[in-house]
């Protein structure tokens, strides 16, 4: 009965509109006095999940992120990318591939790789003569990118809900399989592009390619600052982030001198605002997985998909299908707080490495980013091109199948994930 009144609770809250952060409160609440247990041990809960040191990594990183789409740093990339790969048939397909791959790894964002990016591209693939949806479709599923490529606020996230698994590993974990799926992407845009009879650009020349690498270079050398940080030992990942934020506004106000006062402002206030979302989010998100471990809800499942089949193979795969689903109707933060402690001892059982599931979860939910009904990235993404969701969802079927390659061979030949992790190890 306290399972049944706490997950009721939550979707009653949710189907009548309140957010998500605040229906996992109310659950959480209405659940611990069901227990008899003492309301400020939920409050006690709450405040010890967001007094987590690596925490303070989040609001730098999304800071970051805010400087580099007002700051210019985004539109350096995209020219970068151009002079690449533009000459390609369907090539500002994959262009939009390569600039959310560099920028992705700067921003650590999927919404933001989007909102940025997007403002962009779109506009000048249709202008070039590209189909609103096909711009609009490459953008979004690239955007994925952003939460699997290093840095990402998402894998701090779960660190702390998985118990303290190493962020640094996570972040180098993240490298290869983030390359794989954008490489995936760029074979879809490309098939798709030549489909539709999309042309190239001309090609600029060595020289020019050149000259854009040099002029993005300043940006590209933020993640070099932010991973290299982390990965060689000399700063934390809270260190690295503050860091990070510091040469992002040295970059974009005395470098490329585009971030404005009015921008820096906009910037400060949606840095706060997202990282006032999350921080409650993680506060309530942590008090509801207590009640779940109370209820043994782990065990449960496990024994539940075990009933269905031992095989690790078909046990890890039905996993990936409920994260597939669960990432569709749920914001990506509150899944990976929550399920993180009921997957994580089944994926354990069938022998997958914590950093590795690590990296299928941001991929599942990072997917679930793009799509309808609440794919936040998909939203923007159409709100920018002005195409109608309904058709962009019809014509975006290619885009999703090379996701879901690139997360099945990440799930099944763990060398993807573990190789870089193990190497900086020794």
């Amino acid at each position: 009965m306290g399972l049944l009144l706490l997950f009721g609770v939550f979707f009653l809250a949710l189907l009548i509109g309140v957010p998500v952060a605040f229906a996992l409160g109310m659950a959480t609440l209405c659940g611990f006095i069901y227990e008899g247990i003492p309301t400020f041990v939920a409050f006690q809960r709450m405040v010890s999940g967001v007094s987590v040191l690596s925490l303070l990594a989040i609001p730098f990183f999304i800071f970051a992120g805010e400087l580099m789409m007002q700051g210019g740093i985004a539109v350096r990339l995209v020219r970068l990318a151009a002079a690449a790969v533009g000459s390609v048939r369907g090539g500002l397909g994959l262009v939009n591939v390569a600039a959310s791959m560099l920028f992705g790894g700067i921003s650590g964002s999927a919404v933001a790789d989007t909102s940025a990016l997007g403002s962009i591209l779109i506009p000048v693939m249709k202008e070039k003569g590209y189909d609103g949806d096909y711009a609009v479709n490459v953008t979004v599923t690239s955007s994925v990118a952003g939460v699997v490529i290093p840095p990402s606020h998402n894998m701090i996230l779960y660190s702390v809900a998985a118990g303290g698994v190493s962020v640094t590993q996570l972040f180098i974990a993240g490298v290869i399989p983030g390359v794989l799926m954008c490489l995936c992407l760029a074979v879809a845009a490309y098939v798709v592009g030549v489909r539709r009879g999309y042309g190239g650009e001309p090609f600029p020349g060595w020289r020019a390619l050149g000259l854009s690498f040099l002029v993005a270079l300043p940006g590209l050398f933020t993640a070099v600052i932010i991973v290299g940080g982390v990965l060689s030992g000399i700063m934390t990942v809270t260190e690295s982030g503050a860091f990070g934020a510091i040469y992002a506004v040295l970059v974009t106000a005395l470098v490329y001198r585009e971030l404005t006062w009015t921008g820096f402002k906009r910037a400060v206030l949606d840095s706060v605002r997202t990282t006032a979302l999350v921080m409650i989010l993680v506060a309530t998100a942590l008090g509801f997985a207590y009640l779940l471990a109370l209820y043994r809800v782990p065990e449960a499942l496990a024994g539940s998909l075990q009933a269905i089949s031992e095989n690790p193979i078909v046990i890890l795969f039905m996993l990936n299908v409920i994260l597939l689903v669960l990432g569709m109707i749920m914001d990506m933060a509150a899944l990976i707080l929550i399920c993180t402690p009921i997957f994580l001892p089944v994926v354990r059982e069938a022998g997958m490495d914590p950093v590795q599931f690590g990296i299928v979860m941001m991929m599942n939910l990072g997917l679930g980013l793009t799509t309808p009904p609440v794919g936040a990235c998909l939203f923007v993404g159409c709100a920018i091109g002005g195409v109608k969701l309904e058709r962009a969802v019809q014509t975006i079927w290619p885009f999703y199948l090379a996701i879901f390659v690139a997360l099945m061979l990440t799930t099944y030949i763990p060398a993807l994930s573990l190789t870089l992790p193990g190497f900086f190890q020794q």
